[in-house]
């Protein structure tokens, strides 16, 4: 064995690992990005979600009045007695929200019916009827009243009017909110327009109604609401401008008899709402164009150890 081939060789130069870290400034761009989106599209996303779970409720509607006590036919017939008795005694304040009664007035219980929390009730939430405006995206879930609680829950049928079962000189009114962060409920109630039409589900039957008015009017007008002789109306009532609220948006249809078959066709149909959530897809993209940015402003990091 040589002498040279005994020695040791020399070392060769250590070699770095090339390596690379995010640039603060571009780090910091992309964290803006992602939040200031999120908060632009939480609206949407919220409205969404809330309107996802009131079609949870709408959905199962004729599935829940099929096994309420006392039965559907009952429960209209015993709301028809009711009517009988709201035409005869009570009048309504649309601004109040709540019904204004003769001081003569005889009270159902009086003349043998159920108060008004217990007509048409399909469960123990107050849950009543469906309300659909196709023209609108409504297909919400109809409750007893208009208080604050209930109108967050969806549409409130305001006391003092005509149960939404319909008849000659009746008009029903159903009120929601406009423009929620978190709840579409009536936000697109104006483009409804005259011709077109809205239905309500109630306990197994199907109404019909064709848009023949549509009116702003401020909170005080009490007229637009009330019964006219030989007609059987709907109403419903939201706040305008959007944000507002100094007025009131009134749009009346008059029922359509006999019901159209292809709408009696509808009766128990799952909601098609929520549209599909076109916001994720706005999310994902800024998400991914914000990685993106983050690696394309890295910088080169002399930091590293070397790799012996």
């Amino acid at each position: 064995m040589s002498i040279q081939s005994s020695l040791p060789s020399a070392a060769k130069p250590a070699k770095r690992v090339r390596g690379f870290r995010p640039s603060i400034m571009g780090l910091l761009t992309a964290v803006l990005l992602i939040l200031g989106t999120t908060v632009f599209l939480y609206p949407y996303a919220a409205q969404w979600v809330s309107q996802a779970r009131q079609s949870a409720i709408v959905s199962a509607y004729e599935k829940v009045v099929d096994k309420v006590e006392p039965d559907e036919a009952t429960q209209i017939k015993e709301a028809r007695k009711y009517n009988e008795y709201l035409a005869k005694e009570q009048l309504v304040d649309i601004e109040g929200r709540i019904p204004t009664v003769r001081e003569s007035a005889i009270t159902p219980e009086n003349l043998g019916l159920a108060p008004y929390k217990e007509q048409l009730l399909a469960d123990n939430t107050g849950l009543m009827a469906r309300i659909r405006v196709p023209s609108a995206d409504i297909d919400l879930p109809v409750y007893h009243g208009t208080s604050d609680v209930t109108l967050l829950r969806g549409a409130g049928h305001l006391q003092g009017t005509a149960l939404p079962i319909g008849g000659e000189g009746t008009r029903t009114v159903i009120t929601a909110h406009r423009g929620l962060a978190d709840s579409a409920m009536f936000t697109y109630l104006d483009r409804a327009d005259i011709g077109d039409t809205f239905s309500v589900e109630v306990f197994g039957e199907l109404l019909v109604y064709k848009i023949n008015d549509i009116k702003v009017v401020p909170p005080e007008e009490t007229e637009t609401i009330r019964p006219v002789p030989g007609k059987d109306l709907a109403t419903l009532i939201t706040c305008t401008p959007l944000g507002i609220n100094t007025h009131r948006i009134v749009v009346t249809g008059e029922r359509i008899l006999p019901t159209p078959a292809s709408d009696l066709d509808t009766l128990g149909v799952e909601s098609d709402l929520p549209r599909f959530p076109w916001w994720v897809i706005v999310w994902f993209v800024v998400f991914s164009f914000s990685l993106w940015f983050v690696w394309f402003t890295r910088r080169e990091n002399d930091d590293d150890e070397p790799n012996a």
